[in-house]
């Protein structure tokens, strides 16, 4: 045929009509066409302080939704609006099952990408997407993303000792309940415990900063050698962990490293804030101490250099922090590539919808390393059935298609979040001199 015939052909060819569209997709599908019908934003505290706010997204199939997690206890009310006011109305009419071409436009559709709260929108309707989609197709979501590539999620403890004889005891009666991986903190002052001059100690400036003071040097000269006593007790059969939460400057965190390699960490974690990301070249030069890092990025690219030069270990990320399941299995699958870890941060004030929705990426995928435990109490598991349980250190899903948990509405609407003081505000450490410490 020559070329101008075969373009008359073409040209010619008869354009689909939509009854014939439809009738293509479900030869394709072998299942009918889908179409968001309505959107509703859920908030609830779940009988405790927790500000959680999810997302469910009904389709046009009678009984078919999925539910998504915005979780955000600095800026819920910000979450709220941006859910009800930009997402809400844009999704309605769309195609769910479009999970890919959904992220992308609605990560463009604000023009300037990243940040918590739009990750946290995006996260919250990438997750509800995967639910329907898994229900869809009756599975869970781990095998649509490929299939168990682990028995279960192995997660990690946390305790904390007043002293070193009391470190010890804490550590070894968490290996005793069944956790192989221990994250010890220690004495009081809550993150960077062990590096604080009480209120009024130390040498301050006159009508200055009164209060507990963070101090890098003290930091550094204590917490090594608690973990020296604590292996001397109970051995390296238990995987110990600690978060430095971001409060070492370059040096004292090369020279931190250094010092506790002896201890043979499992990870530290953040022991650099993310303005400080250059130093991890430096400490790879010094130390073979494991670093665990990203707690607060909220955008992947951030992680893209530390990954491909193999200067972390594990990657510290909330799931829904960095827009849902779709990047999260991305991000994976480079960390698989270049030997690095997976370590999902959904510990805290997280919920039982992002917890899962962790779970499902780390079950499937080759790079994971360990996921932060989390413990809700009995209004939570009975307001939210399929809730994960966790039993001598592995967290198990309920097994169900989709995240596997849902949502009585009645129940939640029973705890209704309340105001934060001061904004919701996340709480700082400071220095001697007063100074704002990283957290």
């Amino acid at each position: 045929m020559r070329r101008r015939d075969l373009f008359k052909t073409v040209l010619a060819a008869p354009v689909l009509s939509a009854a014939a569209q439809d009738q293509v997709a479900k030869r394709t599908n072998g299942l009918p066409p889908l179409t968001i019908k309505d959107v509703k934003i859920i908030t609830t505290s779940g009988g405790r302080n927790y500000r959680w706010v999810f997302l469910k997204i009904i389709t046009s199939e009678p009984g078919l939704y999925g539910i998504g997690s915005a979780n955000d206890i600095y800026q819920t009310a910000a979450l709220i609006s941006a859910l009800e006011k930009n997402l809400k109305p844009w999704l309605i009419g769309k195609d769910p099952s479009k999970i890919e071409d959904l992220w992308h436009s609605a990560n463009y559709k604000t023009y300037w990408r990243g940040g918590p709260v739009n990750n946290k929108v995006l996260g919250a309707m990438d997750e509800a997407l995967w639910d329907i989609k898994g229900k869809r197709a009756g599975m869970p979501v781990y095998e649509l993303l490929g299939g168990k590539a682990h028995d279960a999620v192995a997660c990690y403890d946390h305790v904390s000792g007043r002293s070193h004889e009391n470190a010890a005891e804490v550590v070894a009666k968490s290996f005793e309940s069944g956790y192989r991986h221990i994250r010890l903190q220690y004495g009081e002052g809550g993150y960077g415990g062990g590096g604080f001059y009480p209120a009024g100690k130390g040498e301050r400036a006159e009508q200055g900063y009164q209060g507990p003071a963070f101090d890098e040097d003290l930091y550094v000269q204590t917490i090594p050698k608690v973990f020296e006593y604590v292996r001397s007790k109970v051995g390296f059969e238990p995987k110990l962990l600690h978060d430095v939460h971001s409060h070492l400057g370059g040096p004292n965190a090369m020279l931190f490293s250094k010092k506790i390699e002896d201890s043979m960490l499992y990870f530290v974690e953040d022991i650099l804030g993310p303005e400080n990301l250059g130093w991890y070249k430096e400490i790879r030069k010094v130390s073979a101490t494991p670093q665990a890092v990203g707690e607060v990025f909220s955008n992947t690219a951030e992680y893209y250099p530390l990954i491909a030069e193999r200067l972390i270990n594990f990657i510290r990320c909330r799931v829904t922090a960095i827009g849902g399941i779709t990047p999260a299995k991305k991000l994976a699958h480079l960390c698989e590539v270049f030997g690095v870890k997976t370590a999902f941060q959904e510990g805290g004030e997280n919920d039982p919808v992002n917890q899962l929705a962790a779970y499902h990426v780390d079950l499937s995928s080759t790079a994971f390393g360990i996921q932060e435990e989390n413990h809700f109490p009995p209004s939570v598991h009975e307001m939210m059935p399929g809730t994960a349980q966790i039993r001598r250190g592995y967290m198990y899903g309920s097994g169900k298609p989709g995240l596997g948990i849902d949502i009585d509405e009645a129940l939640a609407a029973k705890y209704p979040i309340t105001e934060p003081k001061n904004g919701g505000a996340y709480p700082t450490d400071r220095s001697l001199g007063g100074t704002v410490v990283t957290p």
